[in-house]
C-alpha cells in the first residue's frame, strides 16, 4: 500500500470496500444456509449461529421500538465522513489501517440496518476460557459477531496502538 500521506489516500478506501464485501458475502451465506436461531457447531468452542442484532454492540438498545435504526445508521454515516476526511489527512500506515477497518466495518453494519433494519451476525464462541468466574461469566458464551464487528474491533486496537506509538511533539514549558 502506499503511504496514506500520498495523493493516493483513496486507495485505503479499497480495503474497507474489500471488509464491506466481506461482510456481505459472508451475511448472503450464513441466510441461504441458516434460519434464524440455528446453531451449527464447529469446533467443542465455536458455532455458527443466524441471530440478529437491532440494536448496538452486546444488543444495547435492542428492545428498543424502531428509532435506533435511524440513530445507529445516522452515527454509522457520520462516523464513515469523519473517517473518510481523516484519510484524506493521511497518516502512517497503521493509523491508516485501523480507520479502514473501522469504516468498512462501519459501512457492512450500515447496509444490513438500511435493507434489514437489523444487523446480522453468525459467529459464536462458547466455552473459551479455560476457568469460569463469576464476574466473566457474561462472556461466556460470547454474544454472536460478525465480518464488520471484527474489523472495527482490530481497527480500534490499531488505533490505540497508535496513539500509544506516536510520538509526541516538544513540551513547553510553563512559566
Amino acid at each position: 500500500m502506499p503511504s496514506a500521506a500520498s495523493n493516493r489516500w483513496w486507495l485505503w478506501l479499497v480495503l474497507s470496500a474489500a471488509i464491506v464485501a466481506a461482510d456481505q458475502l459472508t451475511k448472503a451465506l450464513v441466510l441461504s444456509t441458516l434460519r434464524p436461531g440455528e446453531e451449527r457447531s464447529m469446533t467443542d468452542f465455536f458455532s455458527l449461529v443466524l441471530a440478529f442484532n437491532s440494536g448496538a454492540a452486546f444488543s444495547f438498545l435492542g428492545n428498543a421500538a424502531g428509532w435506533p435504526r435511524y440513530l445507529f445508521a445516522v452515527i454509522a454515516i457520520g462516523a464513515a465522513c469523519l473517517i473518510v476526511w481523516l484519510l484524506r489527512r493521511g497518516g502512517d500506515r497503521l493509523y491508516c489501517t485501523g480507520l479502514s477497518l473501522v469504516l468498512g466495518g462501519a459501512l457492512g453494519n450500515l447496509c444490513d440496518r438500511v435493507a434489514l433494519g437489523k444487523v446480522v451476525d453468525f459467529l459464536s464462541f462458547h466455552h473459551f476460557m479455560p476457568f469460569h468466574h463469576p464476574l466473566i461469566a457474561w462472556l461466556d458464551p460470547f454474544p454472536a459477531f460478525n465480518v464488520a464487528d471484527s474489523a472495527i474491533t482490530v481497527g480500534a486496537a490499531l488505533l490505540i496502538l497508535d496513539g500509544f506509538w506516536r510520538r509526541p511533539g516538544p513540551s513547553v514549558a510553563v512559566k
